[in-house]
């Protein structure tokens, strides 16, 4: 009578399928604090344009927007999202700042000072 043991295994087998762990936690985002300092965090596009000049770079990512300045000191990169309520104008959401041949980061403040017309 091998019956019995048939639906134990299989019982057993659904239970070692249950307990599998919880996904881990994503790694937050890196707080741009950097770029708060320079006054780029919720800036519009408009205001952008106005401090840094129009930029040599315009690429739309879904419903973002990517804007790059650069100059022979450093490249600026800045993300603009529109609000999660939906209304009012996208806004800067995110910095990067680098080398230009080397991709190096360098401090945003220097970056942005240094485009700034």
């Amino acid at each position: 009578m091998r019956r019995p043991i048939l639906p134990a295994a299989l019982a057993l087998t659904l239970a070692a399928c249950s307990a599998t762990p919880p996904p881990a936690a994503l790694p937050q985002a890196p707080s741009p604090l950097p770029a708060s300092r320079t006054g780029l965090t919720g800036a519009t596009q408009a205001q952008l344009a106005a401090r840094f000049g129009a930029p040599s770079f315009v690429l739309r990512e879904g419903p973002g927007l990517k804007l790059q300045w650069q100059n022979m000191t450093c490249v600026l990169d800045v993300y603009l999202y529109p609000p999660a309520s939906g209304g009012g104008l996208p806004a800067v959401a995110h910095v990067d700042t680098r080398r230009p041949g080397s991709g190096d980061s360098v401090p945003v403040e220097g970056c942005a000072a240094s485009l700034t017309r």
